[in-house]
């Protein structure tokens, strides 16, 4: 029997840096054994501009972490973000030898080399490769050609790419700490592995990770991945709006965002207004609640619609079966879900988790849906294990973006395909 593992997710968003703890247990279930969450400064739209108060905090729900779990932390599974991680799918081609009987791992590597032969910008790295669909001399939906007999080899890939540096800055923060990196994820598919199940996959599904600096999505269909990408607006631009508009200071902001705000217009003439008692500086102020909803409305309106023009360009937002879901901390503000099924004429959920056990606050949160996910990705990754590449190919298959951090990276061969539900595959 296998035995148990412990893997941490680390998050370090624009509102907040979060640390997952989780057990994998023998059983494959999942069990989380303390959660460390500090106020984030530093940082701006996902991406670190300031190391020394970032570390901070970083240091701050590191420790909360540890306390709260029993357990000390040396490596992390770390979720990345920022409007500079693009992406693209492209397919790779190529005949098997005359002389090889049968298809090989070796090919299934040489193909995806092949697909990822695009131009990108100079300062950009290959983040992600992830396999859409094998193709045999025309045959389609082949999970792992491996052993086949077959003259042509197709595979169809997700990839994302990324500004290099900005990644590197992310893991020397991390790693300064001192916390060795084992793998980079881009955020919202390390949510989509605990609030996307495979049916959702399968069926067609848009999963938008909405944070205080960014929102992050990814979209599936038929089972594989279609598109992802990152929008630089989330709900931080929201209190901003609120501060600007009505003069009043940024944590007031906030407080009345999440405690009153809607993201949908009231459908009353008259709104009564918001009294602010719990500040000596504006007590007795009355704030216009139909104002305060209309700067919402109007911020997330505009970031949705930014969104859906963005993935309407081939039709497939039409054929998502099982809809949309929210998640990330915004997710929790009132009416956004009705806002979403507006824009997006489609059904809108917010994420649930219910796949694993123990500190049950986390999965009632939204907010905690990417570092949980890594420890999803983790176990996955490490189920896999015995396939994976070897270390020394990392350098050159990801354009140098670990060369010198000294890091434990897990990485996956494309054979894993389906066999991940859709996992990222470097």
């Amino acid at each position: 029997m296998a035995k148990s593992a412990i893997y941490v997710g680390l998050e370090i968003g624009t509102s907040k840096i979060c640390v997952v703890v989780g057990e994998v247990r023998a059983d494959d279930s999942i069990k989380i054994l303390g959660v460390g969450q500090a106020a984030s400064r530093g940082v701006r739209k996902g991406e670190i501009v300031d190391f020394e108060n970032a570390q901070a905090c970083l240091h701050d729900a590191l420790v909360r972490a540890e306390d709260r779990s029993d357990v000390m932390i040396n490596n992390v599974f770390l979720a990345i973000t920022g409007a500079h991680i693009e992406s693209f799918n492209n397919k790779g081609t190529m005949r098997i030898p005359e002389e090889q009987d049968e298809i090989t791992d070796e090919d299934l590597e040489e193909v995806k080399e092949i697909a990822r032969d695009v131009d990108i910008p100079q300062e950009n790295v290959f983040l992600h490769s992830i396999v859409r669909d094998y193709f045999v001399d025309g045959q389609e939906k082949i999970n792992n050609p491996t052993g086949m007999l077959g003259k042509v080899l197709e595979a169809d890939y997700h990839i994302i790419h990324c500004i290099k540096t900005r990644v590197q800055n992310t893991i020397r923060c991390v790693r300064e700490i001192p916390l060795d990196v084992e793998d980079v994820v881009f955020s919202p598919f390390a949510s989509a592995q605990v609030v996307l199940t495979q049916e959702h996959k399968d069926r067609g599904a848009l999963l938008i990770d909405i944070g205080g600096g960014t929102t992050d999505y990814v979209m599936y269909h038929g089972g594989s991945i279609s598109s992802s990408g990152c929008i630089g607006v989330g709900g931080d631009h929201i209190t901003n709006d609120i501060s600007v508009v009505m003069k009043i200071p940024l944590t007031k902001a906030e407080r009345l965002k999440v405690k009153y705000g809607s993201a949908i217009l009231s459908e009353e003439a008259d709104s009564d207004p918001i009294i602010i008692d719990d500040d000596p500086q504006l007590a007795g102020r009355e704030i216009d609640a139909e104002l305060l909803n209309e700067i919402i409305n109007a911020r997330m309106g505009e970031t949705l619609e930014r969104l859906r023009d963005q993935l309407s360009g081939n039709g497939e937002l039409a054929a998502l079966g099982a809809g949309v879901f929210l998640t990330g901390g915004c997710s929790k503000l009132r009416g956004l879900d009705r806002l979403a099924e507006q824009i997006f004429n489609l059904p809108v959920s917010r994420g649930n988790i219910d796949n694993m056990s123990g500190a049950s606050a986390a999965f009632e949160n939204p907010q905690y849906s990417t570092p949980m996910g890594l420890i999803r990705y983790a176990q996955i990754m490490a189920a896999n294990r015995p396939k994976l590449s070897p270390i020394q190919r990392l350098g050159k298959k990801l354009g140098g973006i670990f060369r010198g951090t000294k890091l434990i990276i897990v990485v996956g061969l494309s054979m894993i395909g389906d066999l991940a539900n859709g996992l990222i595959i470097i």
